[in-house]
């Protein structure tokens, strides 16, 4: 049986490069496979997921399966990234994650009514993001369960 393996993409903006590396470390740990994707601000976040400047070769830029947000960003801030991208129709189902240091309760309300998919405060445990991932369909829904079977990723309740 010749099963097709798709790899998801995930966008990290983040504009910390530890906070940076400590997600990408908790990804190589991640039981399937991710392309990760990083850029360090909100505007180069809006041209990335958008395909425009830098980022309209999509061969080189593929679109991302979804996107983790921090909220304090240069250039484009997190809320004002998700607000853009979520009022585009063609871009209104992208799941959107947010990271940040934050745990205030406007951020995460205003996160929500943005229609942000998730909203993890750093630092980000994996056990916690691993379960969101599995939740937004890394665990099933983005490649053939029968190859996350195989590859013993078990998505936690």
């Amino acid at each position: 049986m010749n099963v097709n393996i798709t790899i998801p993409h995930l966008l990290l903006v983040e504009d910390n490069p530890d906070h940076a590396e400590l997600i990408r470390r908790q990804l190589e740990q991640f039981p399937a496979d991710v392309r990760l994707h990083h850029v360090e601000d909100g505007e180069a976040a809006l041209d990335y997921i958008f395909g425009k400047n830098d980022f309209a070769d999509r061969h080189r830029f593929p679109s991302p399966d979804v996107v983790l947000l921090d909220l304090r960003l240069p250039r484009v801030d997190g809320l004002e990234v998700l607000r853009l991208v979520k009022t585009q129709a063609r871009f209104a189902k992208l799941p959107v994650v947010v990271l940040t240091s934050s745990d205030a309760e406007n951020d995460v309300a205003r996160s929500f009514e943005l229609q942000a998919d998730g909203f993890l405060t750093k630092p980000i445990e994996m056990d916690t993001l691993q379960k969101i991932l599995c939740g937004l369909g890394f665990g099933g829904g983005l490649m053939a369960p029968e190859v996350f079977a195989r590859r013993n990723v078990n998505c936690p309740p």
